[in-house]
């Protein structure tokens, strides 16, 4: 059984910094950990939540080192937006109005790929991550997944995209407007965290949300999605 923690080695690892960096910022309080046996213990998902928070504050920098740091084995050369969003995993328009109706249709995206098990699980852990803080950002987008992890419920890790006809109340920053919405279903925290990752990075090249905007149909979608992606490189 794997444990379900990080030592202060995997953790400088797992964030990609210098250990003396990581160090400091634990002895501070900035990372969220305890001392066992004398030892500092990292709870796996307790970093996750952490960084799924510090990362909007996260530069282009800071987000590809993070991005390199995270092994996963569902994605290998290719970028983890090409290895996990095609074309079928994108429905422009979107025909929802509220949050949970945007949820719900995006998990009924997700599932055309059949590789979502357990749609209703799925449905109720993104709606309830919602409910516990909202993953809207800067920009009318935001990024609806899991608090944790559902191997069991996927057969692989996606990530679904869609676009409402306006922007609608998604809990986002100075309570913004949301009509951007990337699903990202990863079956383990290194997928999970690669993914955000470079979704954070996309988000913050110029004009990339603003051609999305302008994008007409899932098609068009996806090959803006996929140019940016490709034009962004490592």
């Amino acid at each position: 059984m794997s444990k379900n923690y990080y030592t202060i080695e995997e953790l400088t690892l797992q964030l990609g910094r210098e250990k003396r960096s990581v160090e400091k910022q634990v002895s501070r309080g900035h990372i969220p950990g305890r001392r066992v046996s004398g030892e500092w213990r990292f709870n796996k998902t307790e970093i996750t939540d952490w960084l799924e928070r510090e990362m909007a504050s996260f530069n282009e920098s800071d987000l590809a080192v993070l991005e390199r740091s995270q092994k996963s084995t569902e994605v290998s050369t290719q970028s983890v937006i090409s290895s996990l969003l095609h074309p079928d995993l994108i429905e422009v328009p979107l025909d929802a109005g509220t949050k949970p109706s945007v949820l719900k249709k995006l998990v009924e995206v997700a599932g055309r790929t059949w590789q979502v098990f357990d749609s209703s699980a799925v449905f109720q852990a993104v709606r309830q991550r919602e409910d516990f803080a909202s993953t809207g950002f800067n920009g009318g987008v935001a990024i609806p997944h899991p608090q944790n992890r559902m191997p069991e419920a996927l057969g692989e890790s996606l990530i679904a995209f869609g676009r409402t006809v306006s922007g609608i109340p998604f809990g986002g920053p100075n309570r913004q407007l949301t009509d951007l919405f990337f699903l990202v279903l990863a079956r383990d925290p290194n997928t999970h965290l690669k993914a955000l990752a470079r979704l954070g990075r996309l988000f913050q090249v110029d004009g990339f949300l603003e051609d999305l905007r302008h994008a007409e149909t899932s098609a068009d979608s996806y090959d803006v999605i996929t140019a940016a992606d490709a034009n962004l490189g490592e």
